[in-house]
């Protein structure tokens, strides 16, 4: 079997980006694991690892800077749409991120983005109804002590020296 090719759908800014640097850890329908390096040069972070739970609406990420330390779990709400016929998956962005920082800190970024992209109709209500729901949920099990089973398959490969990318 052929891995999809990953893609990023962004409403702010509207763009569409595919992710062919991201190597593909592990592959099934409801979870899909990725390591990847910035797109762009950063001085805060360089790499990380990615858990996309496809069904659960969201994406976390275990993220490192130049000198390997973990930085954040940063957690991105999604939508995945499938295009069997292209062989390509589409993660699109919902704008609201949640951060967990290695102190314990939960942060909530970007609500001023879906504010806006509800206000000049860049998002239909239902997507934007739909990362509030699932924000809630994720910060649900931040707050109760469950987000560790998600943490567990990236911790898992961190442990791991090197992980090896499935061929594509």
């Amino acid at each position: 079997m052929e891995l999809p090719k990953l893609y990023r759908r962004r409403f702010i800014p509207d763009e569409m980006v595919y992710l062919k640097d991201d190597a593909i850890l592990q592959y099934r329908d409801d979870l899909i694991i990725t390591s990847w390096t910035t797109l762009k040069p950063r001085c805060d972070i360089a790499r990380g690892i990615s858990a996309y739970y496809t069904q659960e609406g969201f994406k976390i990420s275990r993220v490192y800077n130049r000198r390997e330390e973990p930085v954040y779990w940063y957690c991105d709400i999604i939508r995945t749409l499938r295009e069997p016929e292209e062989n390509r998956i589409i993660f699109e962005d919902l704008l609201l991120d949640i951060v967990l920082y290695e102190n314990g800190f939960v942060k909530v970024l970007d609500m001023d983005e879906l504010a806006l992209a509800l206000e000049h109709g860049l998002i239909r209500e239902s997507l934007a109804t739909l990362a509030l729901h699932t924000a809630n949920r994720l910060l649900g099990l931040i707050y109760d002590g469950n987000f560790s089973r998600y943490q567990l398959p990236v911790i898992n490969l961190e442990s791991q020296s090197a992980p090896t990318p499935l061929p594509r």
